[in-house]
């Protein structure tokens, strides 16, 4: 987590200030429920309220000499309480703070995610609207193949992070939960009203069973879903390194006044903005194989997760949130070249027709084998000599069997690859 790539108010949910309080407000709350069940006297939950504070100066010096930060913790906070602070963390463990404050923390992330996830997709809805009927050429291995639109191009990124913002969704509801069981689990020096009573209070779901720790599947899944989103979000920026390039020039990041693109060379107007979300998403997914690896923990507990999820937890969720609004921009500001795309499309003289007239032949009665051959034969010759595909086509004995000038006009229409957008938007814009 850098400040070159971080938003301050998913930074702000990492703090430690904001740790801090999270602890210390289910401390509270779990005075309070004691309270109510007699377990500790009236008074300790309002007396937390009143005086309880912390100073993380204390707590780090506290921590040098205890070697553990939640009793670093409790020690600072009970300085400022008093003598009611020995009821404080009665009958609980300190995984009972840890995992519920960072599946608080990982909630309150995937709030500000899911924000960014709205912007993009009104983004991406706008341009696919605005761009439905620009005809482009739709390339496979990187090859002219057949027409589409630059509109469906949107809406096939829209109907992706639309999947995207519903997993994220499930996740978030997955890791919501709260864990106040004790030691292993057990429940023994605590009542289950406890965890019942803070969960509700931190608008938590209560775990349904746990041991000293939150089980670790809904983390990997939380985690493999940002990598989900972080994979997405590059291959939408990859479509977009590619469609810049010189060769292509379709659509192009915004190069504002004053921007430079290369310290040596002038004229460059290179794709940073998307070269560097193809990078940030790398960081992201690299939090995954970690997650799931959080999972296979000896027994009840061990912490060899710990260490993973205080780096994986803030690093994935800033770097994530940073990588999403700045495709959002990039999709708000993008430029697009209408003209180049028209080049580009008839650029191979008409080949991306040739399925077409494979399939009309193999209708008239000449065999798929023999109609594949035929055409495939007079398309290389546009390859090699830059010929026009529908003359050469007229010129063939072969075709002219079964298909005669009119015939052949038709099936270089342009509509007929473009006819059915408006049912594929309809589908996705639903």
């Amino acid at each position: 987590m850098i400040t070159r790539y971080s938003r301050p108010e998913m930074v702000e949910i990492w703090s430690t200030s904001s740790r801090f309080q999270t602890w210390l407000d289910i401390e509270r709350y779990a005075c309070e429920a004691q309270e109510k069940l007699g377990v500790i006297p009236k008074g300790v939950a309002k007396q937390i309220e009143k005086k309880g504070k912390f100073e993380i100066d204390k707590i780090d010096e506290i921590e040098k000499e205890v070697k553990h930060d939640v009793i670093a913790f409790l020690t600072n906070v009970a300085e400022h309480v008093g003598p009611k602070a020995r009821f404080i963390h009665q009958g609980m463990t300190s995984s009972d703070v840890l995992d519920t404050c960072f599946n608080i923390q990982l909630k309150n992330a995937s709030k500000i995610l899911d924000q960014g996830l709205t912007r993009l997709l009104k983004a991406l809805k706008k341009r696919a609207l605005s761009s439905k009927n620009m005809v482009c050429i739709g390339r496979s291995h990187g090859i002219h193949a057949e027409p589409t639109t630059m509109g469906l191009k949107f809406a096939y990124a829209y109907a992706e992070f639309k999947r995207c913002k519903e997993r994220l969704a499930f996740a978030t509801n997955d890791i919501s939960t709260c864990k106040i069981s004790g030691a292993v689990g057990t429940f023994a020096n605590i009542d289950p009203k406890v965890e019942e009573y803070v969960a509700k209070k931190m608008k938590l779901n209560v775990e349904t069973i746990s041991t000293q720790i939150s089980p670790r599947d809904r983390h990997a899944m939380y985690f493999s879903v940002l990598g989900v989103i972080a994979s997405s979000l590059e291959r939408v920026s990859v479509e977009i390194r590619h469609l810049q390039r010189t060769e292509v020039r379709e659509a192009e990041e915004k190069f504002s006044e004053g921007q430079k693109g290369s310290s040596a060379m002038p004229h460059k107007r290179n794709p940073v903005l998307t070269e560097n979300i193809t990078g940030l998403a790398r960081l992201v997914r690299s939090s995954v194989i970690p997650a799931l690896e959080n999972v296979a923990l000896w027994h009840e507990r061990d912490i060899s997760h710990s260490s993973v999820e205080r780096v994986i937890g803030p690093d994935a969720t800033v770097t994530l949130d940073f990588a999403i609004n700045r495709l959002a921009s990039v999709i708000e500001n993008l430029v697009l070249y209408p003209k180049n795309m028209l080049k580009n499309l008839n650029q191979l003289g008409g080949l991306h027709f040739s399925q077409g007239v494979m399939l009309a032949l193999t209708q008239a009665g000449m065999s798929r084998e023999d109609a594949y051959r035929v055409v495939q034969k007079s398309a290389m010759e546009v390859w090699h000599n830059k010929s026009d595909f529908k003359e050469l086509l007229s010129l063939d004995k072969n075709v002219n069997k079964y298909l005669n000038a009119d015939q052949i006009e038709l099936l270089f229409d342009i509509d007929k690859h473009t006819k059915n957008i408006s049912y594929i938007f309809d589908r996705v814009f639903k």
